[in-house]
């Protein structure tokens, strides 16, 4: 297919908690007059963020079965492939795909996908690797995760997030060892997932031999080893949350355990709310919003996902039931 009858593709990725679904928000209700199939990952065994992403009419595949860099990626040619049958059957209608990764992904496979298969290379064109890096702790992620570096070294742009949470010179420290990483990728510090569109989609910023350069092997197939350190478990409720009780919990856990929390999120039925409560956090720091109000006859629950290293499962879960309103 020629260059300019292809459908654009965007990877976007970054570490937990760096605020890729908070841009991909921002792309999704930006009037771009656009269609956008979303193709989302999950490290876990479930994902909350079809929650939390405002998908108005948009086409939203979530890959809820491992890290798209290892049992996944399969999974993403399936998909693609589904996307373009349906689209040539007139049965689905986009402009662009933005694959959004897991933030324990290497994007190196996820690339590869566009030029080890076929159909798929021939009908999508991979523009740009999108990468996002939280300022307030990239400098550890990068210490501690291949993945954190991997991410960085294949961006073709790199969004800042974070940055109101850092001073100056941490900031210039981060941005100078990026640039050293990966010197190529243009740095631009965003606010809540306010980047222009014109320096997220559309910029043609996928370059082969720039990546050949940096992974002489990346066409070819390599075992690739996670830290086994790091794993996931989910907390789900059918009665409602006392309030007063899951913060006090919460964050006396983050007080102990927060180091090892890379990230964890969810969606809240609070007792005496009207609206679902959509929380979020990352290490030490913790936050939520309210989301859209429990439709009448709605069958409501609660659903959250930790993400860190070697953290007392049981132990969070004994805790956040008994914070369950009596």
């Amino acid at each position: 297919m020629q260059e300019a009858n292809m459908v654009p593709v965007t990877i976007l990725t970054g570490f937990l908690g760096s605020g890729k679904t908070t841009l991909l928000n921002r792309i999704l209700k930006e009037s771009h007059g656009g269609r956008i199939a979303v193709i989302e990952n999950e490290f876990g065994e479930v994902g909350v963020d079809n929650e939390i992403i405002e998908t108005g009419d948009e086409q939203i595949v979530e890959m809820n079965n491992g890290c798209i860099c290892c049992t996944v990626r399969g999974d993403l040619i399936r998909i693609l492939g589904t996307l373009k049958h349906k689209r040539d059957q007139g049965a689905l209608r986009f402009d662009r795909v933005v694959i959004e990764t897991t933030g324990m992904a290497d994007p190196g496979p996820v690339a590869q996908t566009f030029f080890t298969d076929e159909e798929i290379g021939n009908y999508y064109l991979l523009d740009s690797i999108i990468t996002l890096v939280d300022a307030k702790h990239a400098s550890r992620q990068l210490d501690e995760f291949h993945e954190a570096q991997e991410q960085v070294g294949f961006a073709d742009r790199i969004l800042l997030s974070k940055t109101d949470l850092t001073n100056e010179d941490e900031t210039k420290t981060l941005v100078e060892r990026l640039k050293r990483m990966n010197p190529r990728a243009p740095i631009k510090a965003v606010n809540f997932g306010n980047a222009p569109l014109e320096e997220v989609l559309d910029i043609r910023g996928f370059n082969l031999n720039a990546i050949l350069e940096l992974e002489p092997q990346f066409l070819t197939d390599v075992q690739h080893q996670h830290h086994d350190q790091v794993e996931s478990f989910v907390f789900r409720s059918q009665k409602p949350f006392n309030g007063d009780k899951l913060e006090q919990f919460l964050s006396g856990m983050i007080q102990v355990y927060g180091p090892d929390l890379l990230r964890y999120k969810g969606v809240l039925w609070m007792k005496g709310n009207p609206r679902r409560v959509v929380f979020q956090g990352v290490h030490m720091m913790m936050g939520g919003d309210l989301g859209k109000p429990w439709a009448k006859g709605e069958k409501k629950s609660s659903l959250l996902v930790f993400i860190g290293k070697q953290l007392p499962k049981d132990l969070f879960l004994a805790g956040l039931e008994e914070c369950l309103a009596k």
